[in-house]
């Protein structure tokens, strides 16, 4: 077996590995969906890393890099800014003790919230997890040449095996230690691939490779920003993992910690990328003509880097990094999803009587369908920058003003919050229905986030100001800074109108 493959597949096994001791302790719905709430922030923090760098990063991000240089950092900036709000966040939204982020809509607003929010999250969350199956794809053709639809099939049913066998808990398990390869592989790589190359091709590449914008223009580099910026202040896995937290204090400090491991790993990556760059400007695979880049190719480049460019056991520690990457993500995001469908439609309006052992299990099968369904989606577009940008702004534009106004204004009205919602997840559908039937887009993938988030504030604004106020007893658990003022809890998931 090619020595690759080999460190592929053993990594592989240790995760499923973990995944099978950890399911042994599952038995109630906490247990499955919030790991028991009983996380320290060590571990919190790790998971969050490693929700964060996923294929977006590995493969959109990278390939922008490509493109242009260390303006791809404006990719990540967006989520830097987001994460330190979101600190201020936390602890708050530990208190409120919910499950997923459609309870806090609903807590806040009302039942059709809850709805609009959990179909938002589904669209894009099933978007994000099928971009990680086909970048899982991508680095199952480079190591064994393999077509990428069955390398992502085969990405696909690991995932789902992993995440069905104890879905939080295994999560959490698990992404301390592959926050710790993803780290240390990035930074040995790109040491070895500056020492081993870069130090002599890095003067090759054109100067505006290194600008802070790439010779692009402000709004480009809003267009980027923007997406991952709302993205990251209405990420659901984020709140959810928070609220597996065992406490307001412990989920702050876990802030803190995503800030500084995203910041050096997003970094490091973008160095390596462009080091990469270097040796393979105006060659194949990744140029069709002089100038002229593949963008699909582009995306593989670290990637071809491990394969092809580095020592075998840097290669190796990268690719298994890689992997480390890909499935952190598409675990994740699957089991958010599968826990919104479960907590917020089926348990919510289904069958509230549900026991704790048949809600963990018809989890269980919602994981393995929308497993499948995320794999067919990730068909549609043409490049994981694409999907990203999409799946951003259907949660930035969708969720994000209307989850901040229920923390941080009191004046914003159940109306509103339920017009914000509908404007912006209706304006990303639609217009990004409307570019799959032009060969031109009507707006780029990478600037639906400007009229959706436009959409979406202003109908929360417009419509709060219209409406009476909320009464207290909706605004005054996310406002309180120390200890909530105690809430009916029948009341808060009876149906509201």
């Amino acid at each position: 077996m090619d020595i690759y493959l080999a460190g592929v597949v053993v990594y592989v096994a240790i995760l499923v590995a973990v995944g099978l001791y950890r399911s042994r302790s599952v038995r109630t719905q906490e247990d499955f969906m919030v790991a028991g709430r009983g996380a320290t922030w060590w571990f919190l923090a790790g998971t969050l890393v490693c929700t964060w760098i996923g294929s977006g990063s590995l493969f959109a991000g990278a390939g922008l890099g490509f493109r242009s240089g260390y303006s791809m950092l404006w990719f990540s900036v967006g989520g830097w800014v987001g994460i330190a709000i979101v600190y201020f966040l936390a602890d708050r939204v530990r208190r409120l003790a919910q499950y997923t982020l459609s309870d806090i809509l609903e807590q806040r607003y009302n039942a059709a919230a809850r709805v609009l929010g959990t179909l938002t999250i589904t669209i894009a969350y099933l978007t994000i997890a099928g971009y990680q199956f086909r970048g899982g794809g991508r680095l199952l053709q480079i190591v064994t040449g393999i077509d990428p639809v069955y390398g992502g099939a085969i990405t696909c049913a690991v995932t789902i095996g992993f995440t069905v066998l104890a879905g939080m808990a295994s999560i959490l398990a698990i992404d301390l230690f592959n926050g710790i390869l993803m780290t240390v592989g990035i930074v040995v790589a790109l040491v070895l691939a500056w020492f081993g190359f870069g130090h002599e091709t890095i003067a090759s590449l054109p100067p505006e490779r290194f600008d802070i914008l790439g010779g692009h223009d402000p709004i480009w580099a809003l267009g980027i920003a923007l997406p991952v910026f709302f993205l990251l202040l209405g990420e659901g896995s984020i709140y959810q993992k928070f609220s597996a937290a065992r406490d307001g204090a412990t989920a702050r400090k876990a802030a803190i910690g995503m800030i500084a491991g995203i910041m050096l790993i997003e970094t490091a990556l973008a160095a390596l990328v462009v080091v990469g760059s270097s040796k393979y400007l105006d060659r194949a695979p990744f140029y069709t003509a002089p100038g002229v880049v593949d963008a699909a190719a582009s995306e593989t480049i670290v990637l071809h880097l491990a394969r092809f460019d580095l020592p075998v056991f840097a290669g190796v520690l990268l690719l298994c990094a890689a992997v480390a990457i890909i499935l952190s993500t598409a675990n994740t995001f699957l089991m958010v999803t599968s826990t919104n469908v479960t907590r917020d439609l089926y348990q919510r309006f289904v069958n509230p009587g549900v026991s704790p052992e048949e809600i963990v299990r018809f989890q269980r099968i919602c994981i393995v369908v929308l497993g499948v369904i995320a794999f067919v989606v990730a068909n549609f577009f043409d490049t994981i920058l694409a999907m990203a940008l999409t799946a951003y702004t259907m949660v930035g534009a969708g969720l994000t003003p209307a989850l901040l106004a229920a923390f941080l204004w009191r004046r914003v009205t159940v109306p509103g919050g339920v017009a914000s919602i509908l404007c912006g997840m209706g304006v990303t559908l639609a217009i990004t229905v409307a570019n799959g039937f032009r060969d031109e887009p009507l707006v780029d993938s990478g600037y639906i986030i400007i009229p959706a988030a436009a959409a979406s504030i202003l109908a929360l604004v417009v419509v709060s100001l219209l409406t009476p106020p909320s009464p207290e007893a909706k605004w005054r658990p996310f406002m309180a800074r120390r200890k909530a003022v105690p809430v009916d809890t029948a009341a808060a998931q009876a149906p509201r109108t």
